[in-house]
Parts: structure tokens; sequence; C-alpha cells
């Protein structure tokens, strides 16, 4: 049964009401240390979620554990309790060293786990911290050596401790956790892992390793981490969908030269609700947050070429506001916990199921509904069966022609007049082309049956650039034989490598100077700023009146 959402016009299905608790077990029927217990009712946890319930017993008796849950599943629990149960019970003190390690593939995940870490300890005396690329790395070192026992941690800034710290105490480990595993090895951390888990201490060691899915170098981190014989916890398999059921998910076929029409009548109408919008580079992310904020749909943007400063802000921004929009790249698709986020928007389709999966699992968490809207074109309804064979339920959903806003005249006018946004817009069509190219679906995600036409004009040019894309659709370039080289030197402090930014081939001429320079590092305030020292301000009323209807 569809419902009009309010005067939207997009008919979605009727929202799946809040999961309630009947017939799970409830976290007082474990045997928890008291501050433990306390810790957890002052977080509001009270029952257990499937991945719990069938994890936390056995781990509390030290056996290895080998599991896979779908994303909001309360995985990060899941492991954190029987850890810091482990150092109360062996009564650790920060004179004995580090006594749990966790290991995550980004930073953004590492913050998350340490705030929950943070939350679940406040009532123990055991110490924790965290060590991660982009952090200081010599206050880290000394907080290491004064001794810290449950130590969250990127692999990159890990391995440089483990290796370099002296007086960091880790002979007393009693527990590894690996959390992501398929996504640490993903991004390129595989011989960080090889050595991480060959310097670490093995006898007595308990360890945890949780994938979202079982690749063959997943099974041999398992073998090399684990202890023959670990008990495997897959919950997804007893489910009938791979996304939770209070998750309303919908697609929208839609031409490329209205998918920003689109897009920016969806956020017009939804400006008081909490919305994620991905795209598919960073470019891409970039550009629009800064056409969204010009044009007064105030927005935030997160994406793997920010400092990691920025970055860390931005997220914690989101997270602690009731309402707003952040623009972002596959960043912020796995794993983190984001409160109350009411809509996820596909803006650019993922190139794989699993990605689609971790993208909407920022919504609908801990039995909150959710929804999620997937942008197609015509030629990628293919994707829809890639979906279906995973598990993920879908119903299209219509937006009436009449009640999407037509700006297009008014965004090409803002980009004949605004040359930095015009800069801004042509990267970050270069990089959608490019992250186009780059898809493993060939016959759905085919760059050579884009209409360039229409795509240049969803960036809002009337006539496309000429772009050089050096990512062919079929083949391989120059820019990918070095591609392995180039993605190493990218994470190589532990820096998030996403899709986008393997997928933006570098620029071939040299590097700008003097005001291109400039021009290519602005950001939004001083985009605004240029704008009028030009004479390209506004002049058709103050902020966005151009565009109001």
């Amino acid at each position: 049964m569809a419902q009009e959402n309010g005067s939207d016009g997009i008919k979605v299905p009727a929202p799946v009401p809040n999961a309630d608790v009947d017939g799970r077990k409830s976290f007082a029927d474990l045997e928890l240390s008291e501050p433990t217990q306390k810790a957890l009712a002052e977080m509001g946890f009270t029952h257990m979620t499937a991945v719990q319930e069938k994890s936390i017993p056995p781990l509390l008796t030290g056996r290895d554990v080998l599991g896979a849950a779908r994303t909001g599943s309360g995985k990060t629990l899941a492991f954190l309790i029987p850890a810091v149960e482990l150092l109360h019970r062996l009564k650790f003190k920060p004179r004995n060293g580090t006594g749990i390690v966790i290991i995550s593939p980004t930073r953004e995940l590492a913050l998350q786990i340490f705030g929950v870490a943070k939350d679940l300890m406040q009532y123990h005396s055991q110490t924790f911290g965290i060590v991660m690329g982009g952090a200081n790395r010599r206050a880290e070192a000394d907080k290491l050596i004064k001794g810290v026992n449950l130590v969250v941690a990127t692999p990159g800034r890990l391995l440089d401790h483990l290796e370099n710290t002296k007086g960091f105490v880790f002979r007393n480990l009693k527990c590894l956790v690996i959390d992501e595993a398929d996504r640490i090895l993903e991004v390129g951390f595989e011989e960080e892992m090889k050595k991480i888990i060959a310097i670490l201490p093995k006898e007595d060691r308990q360890s945890m390793l949780f994938s979202a899915t079982q690749t063959t170098k997943v099974t041999d981190l398992a073998r090399m981490s684990l202890r023959p014989g670990p008990l495997l916890i897959d919950v997804d398999r007893e489910e009938s969908s791979s996304t939770v059921s209070t998750l309303s998910q919908g697609y929208v076929v839609c031409p490329s030269d209205r998918r920003f029409l689109l897009l920016f009548t969806f956020l017009k109408k939804n400006m008081k609700k909490k919305i994620i919008v991905f795209f598919s580079s960073c470019n891409s992310v970039k550009y629009h947050g800064e056409l969204l904020n010009y044009i007064d749909v105030p927005v935030l943007d997160l994406h793997g070429k920010q400092k990691q400063q920025k970055r860390t802000n931005t997220f914690f921004e989101f997270c602690n506001a009731e309402t707003g929009i952040l623009l972002c790249t596959n960043v912020a698709a796995r794993g983190l916990d984001i409160p109350r986020v009411d809509w996820i928007i596909q803006y650019d389709p993922p190139d794989d199921p699993r990605d689609y999966i971790h993208r909407v699992g920022r919504t609908a968490r801990a039995g909150k509904a959710g929804q999620s809207l997937l942008f197609l074109l015509e030629s990628e309804l293919g994707f829809l069966r890639y979906l279906k064979e995973a598990k993920v339920p879908l119903n299209e959903y219509t937006f009436p022609q009449n009640k999407i806003h037509n700006v297009q005249s008014q965004l090409e006018k803002l980009l004949q007049k605004n040359y930095f946004l015009h800069q801004s817009a042509k990267d970050g069509f270069r990089s959608y082309l490019q992250s186009y190219a780059s898809y493993s679906l060939k016959k759905i995600f085919d760059v050579n049956q884009l209409d360039l036409t229409k795509v240049g004009k969803a960036f809002g040019f009337a006539v496309p650039p000429r772009v050089n894309l050096n990512v062919p659709g079929s083949g391989k370039s120059s820019a990918d034989k070095s591609g392995l080289k180039r993605k190493r030197q990218e994470i190589g402090n532990d820096g998030v490598v996403d899709g986008e930014e393997e997928d933006e081939a570098p620029r071939q001429k040299a590097r700008p100077r003097g005001k291109d320079r400039r021009i290519e590092t602005l950001g939004k305030r001083k985009v605004q700023k240029e704008v009028y020292k030009k004479g390209f301000g506004r002049h058709n009323g103050p902020g966005g009146a151009q565009w109001a209807r």
C-alpha cells in the first residue's frame, strides 16, 4: 500500500512501524559486571539484537568468533561488551599495558567505536584510547607508553606504533578484534594486517573477526588470526531480506538531464528532515556542495580528499544535528552510526549490491524506521536484477513532472556568470564520467551509452565541456597500470580510500600555479567572496531568490 508523502507528490510505500523488543533477550539475563550493566542502562540498551544474542554469550566464555551481520545490527556492542568484561575480570591496570586491540578500516569508524567504548567504560577503571592516521602521533605514543588497556586503531598507524614506539606494552594482549575485515582488505591493508598479526602475541589470546562478506582473502585472514574451530555466526542467512524490515526502499527512473532538478526539488521539500546523499566521486560532492550552499540549500559535505580534521568535524556536526543534508562519497557508507537519518538518497548508483546495502544501512538503525531512494537511468534498470538476487526489496517511486522545479535555465546562467562554480562543475563532470567508466558492471553502467549533452545539463552546462577521461570504458589505460602503487600511496597514512579516489585518474598537466592553483582549492565561502570581487554577484535579490518558485 502506498501513501503520498505530504506535498511532495512522491508515491512511497507506507512506513513500517518501529520494531519492538518482543522475544528478544535482555542484557540483564547475561552475567555482566555492575559497571557494564549500569553503563548499558544509561546508554538506553535493555535488550539484545540477534547478533548480540548469538555472539556475546560464547565470547564471554572465551570462544573465538567469525561473524557476519548486516549493517545496523548492533555488532559494535557485540564485540565491545565481551572485550570490556575481559579487562574487568582480569583487573587490568595501566601498568599492564594494552589488553584489547580493535582494528577498524577507517578513521570515522574508529572514532565511532571509540565513542561507544567510552560510554560503555564510563564506570570501569580501565583506560582506553584511539590511534589513527591524521592524528598527533607523538601524543598517541605518550599515552600508549603510560598504558592504554583498550586501543581502537586503524591498521597503518597501529603497525607504526607496534614497530616504532618504545615503551608500548602489548605483551599482555588478551583479545584482538578485527572489524569490517573485508573492507580493511579492500582498501589495501593486507600486508599491514599480516605484519600486525605476526607481531601481536598469540598465546591465550581471544580473537573476533567480523566481515560483511566471506572472500578468499577474508578466509585467509581468519585462518591467521583466529584459533582453530572458531564459532561461525551469520544472522543474515536466516533472513529473507538483506536489509532491515523497518527500511522502505524505492527507486526512480530519471533521465540524465532531469537528475539535478529532481534532487533539488526533493531536498527543498525535505529540508526539515535528516538526509544523506551519495555521489560517486569527491569532485562531484565538492561541486554539488558549493552549488547547493550558494543557492541557499544548506548542506555539509564529506569525502576522502578532505583533511582529517575537516572530515571529523563534519561527521560529528551532522551526527549531532536534528535535521540537515550531508553530501558524501562512500567514506560514510560503511559501519558509521549516524543518529536519526530519515532518508538515504543514492544520486549516483553504487557499483555493487553490497555497496547499496551498506549505503542504506545508514538509516533504519536499531529498530527505527527509515527510507531510501535510488536514482537510475533507463539504461541502468538491469541493476535491479542484481539487487533482487541480493535479497533487496525495492518499489518504484513516481515523481509528478509538474512538481519538479524547472530551474535548468537559472542553473546554466549561474555557471556562465560564476567562473569558480563553472570550474568546480567541470571537475565534477569529469570525475562523474571517470567513475562511471570504472564500474565493473559494464553491461549496465556503460559510459559509451551515456548522452553527454544530457549528463552535462545535470551539472549546469548548456553544452558539455571537453574533458580527458583517462579511464576508457574498456581495457586498461596507462593510468590503470600504476593503480595499485597509487592506491598504496594514498592510504599510506591510514587515509580512507574509496572507489571515488581511485576512479579519479590523475591529471596529466603540471600542477597549476598562482591564481589557477588558488581557484582549485577554493571552499564554499571563498567561492562566494571571489564571485563578489569579480563583480559576478547575485543580481536577482538575496540568496537564492532566482531559484524560488
